[in-house]
């Protein structure tokens, strides 16, 4: 009977730690991922993504670049300019249209006559 109660004990004890030790997560980069998705700033970028893909269909959108703008917003626009000027031949920078010929350069129209930039 002694000898029953003491595996009887050291079964439960046995399958308590099993039970403990199995809550462990079980997939540290399936977690990683997933909260990564779930976080604001992964939401944030999603939006300007999406804001940056209509810009860049859409020529007839200004882009504005002011002077408070920082190193990198200011190359990301004119990156999104120079890739509308190659694609549509023509962009819309600070109100102004600008063109592209067929011969790479660039011109807008000032009173009715081409001005080569």
């Amino acid at each position: 009977m002694n000898i029953f109660l003491i595996f009887l004990i050291l079964g439960v004890i046995f399958f308590g730690y099993k039970k403990i030790s199995s809550k462990k997560p079980k997939n540290l980069k399936l977690n990683k991922f997933k909260n990564k998705l779930q976080s604001t700033q992964t939401n944030i970028d999603r939006i300007f993504l999406r804001e940056e893909e209509k810009t860049f269909s859409n020529p007839n959108l200004n882009i504005h670049i002011g002077i408070y703008d920082d190193e990198d917003n200011i190359n990301r626009k004119s990156n999104i300019h120079r890739a509308r000027l190659s694609k549509f031949k023509k962009s819309k920078l600070n109100g102004e249209m600008i063109f592209q010929d067929d011969e790479q350069r660039i011109y807008k129209f000032n009173n009715g006559k081409k001005v080569y930039l």
